[in-house]
């Protein structure tokens, strides 16, 4: 079922309201050396050689994009709330990063391809995963990248809905690699799953599975 507009309000407003503590934490701000070195490193890995136009989805207050701009790609970052964006954008001052509100899962992006589709941590708020999975596949270039940084979390019982109707993502605690292999099944080809347990990637010893899909479109 595709989301209402209200509901769609209602999640831009949950990220609204944490856009302004969301740096904080060690993974989104990347604040210290050790984790910017960590990730910067596995988008090394994980990437096309630079310069490549890459999109990235859900980019929040732009961290992975402003390491996108260092590195010497050409980043478009999509975020659905704007005080996201405004953070980004103060960010990315100066880099010639472009960065747009918008629904990450229906990436407003016309007909424009890119050489890696890049999204971490944003299938679990999709209210229809496996529709945006071929979405995003059909962005990239042939021949070109599918990243996503994923995981598994340990929802505590009783864990109640992140935003009004947001109950509704099926993903909504995370999803087992084998089950999103199994959904990129026919999009993909040349998949490979890579566990993310470096605690410099998160800034603490994690108890939940995480990784990413490192996929040629």
């Amino acid at each position: 079922m595709m989301p209402d507009m209200a509901t769609m309000s209602s999640i831009a407003g949950y990220w609204d309201a944490a856009a302004r503590r969301f740096d904080r934490g060690a993974d989104h701000g990347l604040r210290e050396p050790r984790g910017r070195t960590a990730w910067a490193h596995r988008l090394r890995a994980w990437l096309p050689e630079a310069p490549a136009d890459v999109l990235d989805l859900g980019c929040g207050t732009g961290s992975l994009t402003r390491l996108l701009v260092e590195q010497g790609h050409r980043p478009l970052g999509i975020d659905l709330s704007p005080k996201m964006i405004a953070h980004a954008r103060a960010r990315l001052a100066g880099t010639g990063a472009e960065v747009v509100i918008g629904d990450a899962g229906k990436p407003p992006v016309g007909r424009r391809k890119f050489d890696a589709v890049l999204a971490r941590h944003l299938l679990w708020t999709q209210p229809e995963p496996q529709a945006a999975l071929r979405r995003w596949a059909r962005l990239a270039r042939r021949g070109g990248r599918l990243v996503l940084i994923e995981g598994r979390w340990n929802a505590p019982p009783g864990a109640v809905p992140y935003a009004e109707r947001a109950e509704a993502t099926p993903w909504a605690h995370g999803v087992e690699p084998a089950v999103l292999r199994e959904a990129l099944t026919g999009l993909v080809s040349d998949l490979r799953i890579e566990p993310l347990d470096d605690p410099a990637l998160w800034g603490w010893e994690t108890d939940d599975e995480r990784y990413a899909v490192i996929a040629t479109v």
